[in-house]
């Protein structure tokens, strides 16, 4: 990520006519997202104090403002907690796109350095409005190349070993709440992914065409589900789990709720306990020049005991397991 400008952040400090001398919040700044007009501002507000819940600092950490200015910002624009609108009882599940200024994960934090919040989506559980899973989409791609992409810093890629940074971006919110976003490597593949809310669940998609004149093979995904912001699903262990390719499921503390995802041409469901975080992590087909390949997946809630039964349910519906 590009290093917050100094002259930036003063121009935003402006534009909401405050003069604030307080440091920017305790996150690494270099990994902030300055808002770039007063509506833009306005959005990522309501996203992380109505939503999120996040502290002044966790917002200052995530725009680069002073904590000053986002005490200004918000009581200009009247966004506290109790503010917030009341959904309609039949809407879609509410799909965010997550903000940064606040890690997703519990603990290995050291395995992801600066996240990147252009991967990231939080979809919020249909029983309690302050929780959320953080789906990281994708996460990391493999290719015959090499690491070809990565949502953080870890390991190097094959744009980190050439010195090659690429550019932050950001998901293009539609007015019938999806999502979707596509980047271009400098090599010529380009990938993407689009999110679909729906009332049973999250329909995700991603596409991947081959720009190079060589045979892509190997194309591993690691897609993430993040369980830091769900209460009753934080434990850092994998008892709680169950993995049954292409489905992975996590239990409540109590027993009675699942979080579920499945994707095709899964080709490994696991977890790991630190973050916590549990994956069904697809492979595309090998993809030819010009070729695109695309993977289907899936996020819903489950309330009941009988999970292998949802699994049947959504797989009569959604057939994940098929491609």
């Amino acid at each position: 990520m590009e290093h917050c400008h100094p002259l930036l952040v003063g121009f935003l400090v402006s534009f909401i006519a405050l003069t604030a001398t307080t440091p920017v919040g305790p996150s690494d700044s270099s990994n902030c997202r300055p808002p770039k007009d007063d509506a833009d501002l306005r959005y990522w507000l309501e996203n992380m104090v109505w939503h999120h819940r996040f502290t002044h600092e966790e917002v200052s950490a995530a725009t680069g403002l002073t904590v000053d200015a986002v005490t200004a910002a918000l009581q200009r624009f009247n966004i506290t907690p109790d503010t917030k609108p009341q959904r309609p009882a039949n809407a879609p599940l509410l799909v965010l796109p997550y903000p940064g200024g606040r890690h997703p994960r519990i603990g290995f934090l050291d395995g992801a350095v600066h996240p990147q919040r252009e991967t990231k989506i939080s979809v919020f559980t249909p029983w309690d409005a302050t929780s959320y899973v953080v789906v990281d989409v994708p996460e990391a791609i493999w290719s015959n190349l090499g690491l070809t992409y990565l949502a953080h810093t870890h390991v190097p890629t094959i744009w980190t070993q050439q010195n090659v940074e690429l550019p932050p971006l950001e998901w293009n919110r539609r007015p019938d709440g999806t999502l979707d976003i596509a980047r271009h490597l400098p090599n010529g593949i380009a990938f993407g992914t689009k999110i679909v809310p729906t009332t049973a669940g999250v329909r995700m998609e991603l596409w991947l065409t081959n720009g190079t004149s060589q045979r892509l093979t190997d194309l591993r995904v690691q897609n993430c589900v993040l369980l830091k912001g769900v209460a009753g699903f934080a434990q850092q262990t994998n008892d709680n789990k169950l993995f049954s390719q292409p489905y992975a499921a996590c239990r409540s503390a109590d027993g009675k709720r699942w979080i579920i995802t499945a994707w095709t041409h899964c080709h490994r469901v696991w977890g790991n306990p630190s973050c916590p975080c549990f994956h069904s992590d697809p492979q595309f087909p090998d993809c030819a020049p010009g070729e695109t390949q695309r993977l289907r997946g899936w996020l819903s809630f489950y309330e009941g005991t009988d999970v292998a039964a949802e699994f049947r349910r959504i797989e009569q519906r959604e057939r994940l397991s098929a491609d």
